[in-house]
């Protein structure tokens, strides 16, 4: 019965560890879709073309079509997506003060349909 016990606990430690590593991948996810949807709302206030967009959007897929292994795949999609958007000559050309104001907006992510 003891060691019935102590194999619970190891499989429960292993359970454990296993799901903080999951929250951890959640967390990065979370944190760059957060960049992604900030810049999207940035481009959307400088009046980015929707033809310009969707060729970022159509690049991005194109660069993603076959997963890297070790790498997840929804995570992989948003960082090159994120790093597409920053590429984006709106936002190179934009003033340093204007993007520096737009990203302490209070809640920067709310975009209206």
């Amino acid at each position: 019965e003891l060691q019935q016990k102590v194999e619970e606990t190891e499989l429960l430690k292993m359970e454990l560890q296993m799901l903080e590593t999951e929250r951890v991948r959640l967390s990065l996810v979370e944190e760059k879709l957060m960049d992604v949807l900030q810049l999207l709302q940035q481009l959307r206030d400088l009046n980015i073309s929707k033809r310009a967009l969707g060729k970022i959007l159509l690049s991005t897929l194109e660069s993603c079509r076959d997963p890297q292994p070790g790498k997840a795949h929804p995570f992989e999609v948003l960082d090159t997506l994120y790093h597409e958007l920053t590429a984006c000559e709106l936002l190179q050309s934009q003033p340093p003060e204007k993007a520096q104001s737009r990203q302490s907006l209070s809640n920067p992510l709310v975009i209206s349909c």
